[in-house]
């Protein structure tokens, strides 16, 4: 079945669903967007991620009210018509600085089973810390880098060395002596939703960390997000990780499966 989309309502083929090219959201991806992973045609953490879209719209000054009752009433249409129970995959919300109330249907993105990051420089937007915008270029860019240079994904480092995240998830280690570890949110990382839930599952300490100083101690890494969940992370550059996935890794795979299946029932 092909994908749908809602455009302030009204449901189409996602092909055939246009915004005007007038719309700064276009022009300037000035707007706020999430992804919201579906399974069996029931959205996980729905509230979480409207809560954070509602923020993010409120930080880029989005004007108008943020409709929520609206994306709730039509997510509910949109993964019916999509087939109800048998849709498996994700929805992305967008709202657009000209207004637009967008819904998307979408599949899985493929991923690999353990996945091998190259560091790529970039520096964080500090005036964007919060803000799930649609600009989105330089995070695509940073992925499009590290697969000229045959890695799977990003992994983004300042300019003096420091360890953030990946363009589209958040980056734990195990360190040499067991601790798992995340950059903090001080670091100016997205505040990931899968990333707060592992913190509650997990004894997770969060730390700064120097790429040098990473590839000379982790034992073992993974990324985690909404599409992801807990991935496996194999190498960095050049350096192989003992362990992929190690026993840290699974553990926190399993934790964030049973809370999947704890907010499903």
């Amino acid at each position: 079945m092909s994908e749908l989309a809602c455009l302030d309502g009204a449901i189409a083929p996602a092909e055939e669903t246009l915004v005007p090219v007038t719309d700064p959201g276009l022009l300037r991806g000035d707007g706020a967007f999430e992804v919201v992973r579906v399974y069996d045609g029931a959205p996980l953490l729905l509230d979480e991620h409207l809560d954070r879209m509602e923020g993010s719209a409120a930080n880029l000054r989005l004007e108008g009210p943020f409709h929520r009752e609206r994306y709730e009433a039509e997510i509910a249409e949109l993964l019916e018509a999509r087939g109800g129970r048998s849709f498996d995959g994700c929805v992305r919300l967008l709202l657009t600085r000209g207004g637009r109330r967008v819904l998307i249907t979408e599949q899985l993105p493929s991923q690999p089973e353990v996945a091998r990051l190259a560091s790529v420089t970039y520096a964080p937007t500090r005036v964007l810390d919060g803000v799930k915008s649609l600009s989105y270029a330089a995070n695509m860019l940073c992925s499009r880098i590290a697969h000229e240079r045959g890695s799977d994904e990003a992994l983004l480092v300042t300019p003096h060395g420091r360890v953030l995240e990946a363009p589209t998830s958040s980056f734990f280690w195990v360190d040499g002596d067991g601790t798992l570890c995340t950059p903090p949110l001080d670091d100016h990382v997205l505040a990931s939703i899968t990333r707060a839930h592992l913190l509650t599952l997990l004894d997770v300490e969060e730390r700064s960390v120097a790429l040098d100083d990473l590839k000379a101690t982790a034992r073992e890494a993974f990324l985690a997000s909404t599409t992801r969940e807990v991935q496996p992370v194999g190498a960095i550059d050049d350096f192989e990780l003992p362990a992929a996935p190690g026993a840290v890794t699974r553990a926190a795979g399993e934790a964030f499966a049973g809370r999947r299946r704890e907010l499903l029932a």
